[in-house]
């Protein structure tokens, strides 16, 4: 199998990009978005109906925001990703962006999410990785709207950086549950990782068809 794959360190992105501009001042990209679960879920599920939520206390309690829905009493990794790019504010959840502010990203991250489409089911609703490469797609048409230009949102978004971190919910909430999921019994573990990464690769190359250009996968 041949696989396209966009994978490149934030470590390294950032480090190139503070030879040109100094955090505190502008910012080293001039959008960031954000796709996955949990772990980088700023508050899309408290729109859903799902057990996985979090806008309540103890979470956030060490958040300057308090209980936004992050799964977490403080900052996510996309958060202090975003503050090492130099953005002075958090990345807003897709469920509630809208206008101008969209330019500098949106976070469609979901609670319970999954690569394949059935994980996460027995948690409720959640936006699965399909879903958010669909509501990118809405956003990217809404980008051109704004710019007024196909060919500006394209330049504007080819210098973004786009972090992804799902995968994990694949296994505790799919195939770790054998009374509520088949996978275990279809699937070998060596062939179910094969058929996640399968999944993944086709979902990455639908990122990049949608201007994307620099991607950081973390799982």
């Amino acid at each position: 199998m041949t696989s396209l794959w966009w994978v490149i360190s934030l470590a390294t992105i950032i480090s190139r990009r503070q030879q040109i501009r100094a955090i505190g001042g502008e910012t080293q990209v001039p959008c960031y978005f954000i796709l996955g679960d949990s772990l980088a879920d700023p508050g899309n599920n408290n729109f859903l109906v799902t057990t996985a939520k979090a806008n309540y206390l103890p979470y956030g309690d060490d958040f300057p925001l308090g209980a936004t829905g992050r799964f977490c009493n403080g900052r996510t990794t996309p958060d202090v990703i975003g503050q090492l790019l130099g953005f002075t504010n958090y990345i807003p959840p897709y469920a509630t962006a809208s206008g101008p502010t969209i330019l500098k990203g949106v976070n469609y991250a979901s609670g319970g999410a999954g690569i394949r489409n059935e994980t996460g089911r027995n948690l409720g609703d959640r936006i699965t990785m399909d879903e958010q490469l669909r509501d990118h797609g809405n956003l990217v048409q809404q980008i051109i709207n704004i710019l007024g230009d196909k060919d500006l949102a394209y330049n504007h978004l080819q210098k973004c950086i786009y972090y992804v971190d799902i995968g994990s919910n694949d296994y505790i909430n799919n195939y770790f549950m054998p009374t509520l999921y088949p996978t275990s019994s279809i699937y070998t573990p060596e062939q179910f990782a094969d058929a996640l990464i399968q999944q993944y690769s086709q979902q990455i190359r639908v990122c990049t068809s949608l201007y994307t250009n620099s991607i950081s996968l973390s799982s």
